[in-house]
């Protein structure tokens, strides 16, 4: 491969304004397609960027999904696909900011990969 180009999941990302939007994104985006929640950040002034990972065309259907349904209630910024990120890309996406202590840069970690042992209700 090039240098420099690591081969790694793609990188999904969809913006919104807001925790409604992200809620709302990143449930129709995990509904979607056999994606991973990477991470929620709210870099600040209401907005939230949902990450998501996985194969490029699950990615892609993750984030158009994600996307719609930010929109639909409103929130929807930009959404974005990267079928394979740079490895100085994938340093600084999982390096904190320098900044992040004094302007509130807060990150929300993806859910450790668990089934639930909540027991499923009958219908």
């Amino acid at each position: 491969g090039r240098k420099g180009v690591l081969t790694v999941e793609a990188l999904g990302l969809i913006e919104t304004v807001g925790f409604i939007g992200a809620t709302e994104a990143t449930d129709a985006a995990l509904k979607a397609a056999e994606v991973k929640l990477e991470q929620i950040e709210y870099p600040g002034r209401g907005y939230a960027t949902v990450m998501l990972r996985g194969e490029v065309a699950d990615v892609k259907a993750a984030v158009d999904a994600g996307g719609t349904a930010a929109a639909r209630v409103g929130q929807l910024v930009a959404t974005h696909v990267i079928p394979r990120p740079h490895e100085e890309l994938e340093q600084i996406i999982h390096s904190k900011p320098a900044w992040s202590e004094s302007h509130g840069w807060d990150i929300l970690p993806g859910p450790k990969e668990s089934k639930s042992t909540r027991p499923r209700s009958k219908k």
